[in-house]
């Protein structure tokens, strides 16, 4: 096997606070250090994070700070030497950086995309916050978090030459189911966003004001002040990574909510989908194109619309009709959907990409010849 040198720069490995990169790196990155490669992953310094540092020192890779471009001139070498190197969304001055990278880079060059109809969003009304439509091309492969039809649009409109999906997974052994009481009959776990709030009201904050005698909860940063939880509504402000099983567990069944831009694009699916079912936490999502093809509706997810959709499986299932669904979803996500299945895949693509890479460079190398 092709022992890889492998870069990413990414918005965060170090700190899990008010995003979902670092569990889905970590998960990844893990997973594809376990085949045998060497990364390095590169984050900016910013304050925000530095203050909720979960993982200052990963056994799977090195993490090394950069507080500025100028500075990033130091991994310069690492770039160079690089078999592949990737780049992420949401990376701070991401527009730069790529240019660099493009720039400096030796091996394939991607893009990872874990916000995938949140940045074609961006570039249709000419938001470059940390891509550029002139970008994508230079990159030899976009991975993107969502599949589907999409991935067609990346290619025909924009030009990357190899669009791939590389969704969400979960590390199965980060991820465990555990036996413990419940405390909660539903619990949703997400930092604040407005276009996912009008389906957080839908469907928990508004069942939760017709069953006073159940039991909710909400975790996550950033929520406004101004909420008008209901008395049966927990609210946790942070729950770190190492604590998610704990939290699904005791959970009698967890919501699923999705941002407004992903929705549209369908094949969208959260972190926190993955994370969920391989703890056998039953789950009541939203719907959304796609979903069917990696959970099945009524078997493995409860899809709901309105608030009477959550309070009939809350009040109206069975026992073992829950820890049926659980378990099932449970089956299906270890069976397609680990960290270990997306590695093998990253694999896959990037090694394709140095193949597509060296066929380029062959002629032009024997024409000077």
């Amino acid at each position: 096997m092709t022992k890889l040198r492998l870069v990413v720069l990414g918005l965060s490995l170090s700190s899990s606070w008010g995003n979902g990169h670092a569990t889905t790196f970590r998960a990844l990155l893990r997973a594809f250090a376990a085949r045998g490669h060497d990364i390095l992953f590169l984050e900016r310094d910013v304050p925000w994070y530095a203050v909720h540092r979960d993982l200052k020192d990963p056994d799977f890779c090195r993490l090394e700070f950069y507080s500025s471009l100028e500075d990033l001139r130091r991994y310069k070498d690492a770039i160079v030497g690089a078999d592949a190197v990737i780049v992420g969304s949401y990376v701070p001055e991401g527009v730069a950086v790529g240019h660099w990278v493009q720039k400096t880079a030796k091996g394939v060059v991607a893009f990872y995309d874990i916000d995938t109809p949140v940045t074609l969003a961006k570039l249709e009304r000419g938001d470059f916050e940390y891509l550029t439509p002139g970008l994508i091309p230079g990159y030899d492969i976009y991975f993107s978090f969502t599949g589907g039809p999409t991935l067609g649009h990346l290619m025909e409109r924009y030009g990357s030459p190899s669009a791939r999906a590389l969704y969400c997974s979960v590390d199965p052994e980060a991820y465990p189911a555990l036996d413990c009481e419940k405390r909660w009959d539903l619990s949703y776990l997400g930092t604040y966003s407005p276009d996912r709030q009008p389906t957080l009201e839908r469907m928990l904050i508004e069942p939760a004001r017709r069953a006073p005698h159940l039991r909710f909860v909400v975790a996550g940063p950033q929520y406004p002040t101004d909420i008008d939880w209901p008395e049966n509504v927990e609210r946790v402000d942070h729950v770190p990574p190492t604590e998610h099983p704990l939290f699904y567990a005791q959970s009698r069944y967890t919501l699923n909510v999705t941002r407004a831009d992903m929705i549209r694009a369908g094949y969208s699916p959260s972190v926190r989908l993955f994370e969920a079912a391989a703890c056998a936490t039953p789950i009541i999502s939203d719907i959304w194109d796609g979903i069917e093809t990696l959970l099945d509706p009524g078997r493995e997810i409860v899809l709901a619309q309105a608030p009477e959709d959550v309070l009939a499986v809350l009040d109206q299932w069975p026992e073992p009709r829950r820890e049926a669904l659980g378990a099932a979803a449970q089956q299906r996500i270890l069976a397609e959907h680990t960290a270990a299945h997306r590695a093998a895949a990253m694999e896959r693509d990037l090694l394709e990409g140095m193949r597509r890479r060296h066929e380029e460079h062959r002629p032009a190398l024997e024409m000077r010849a």
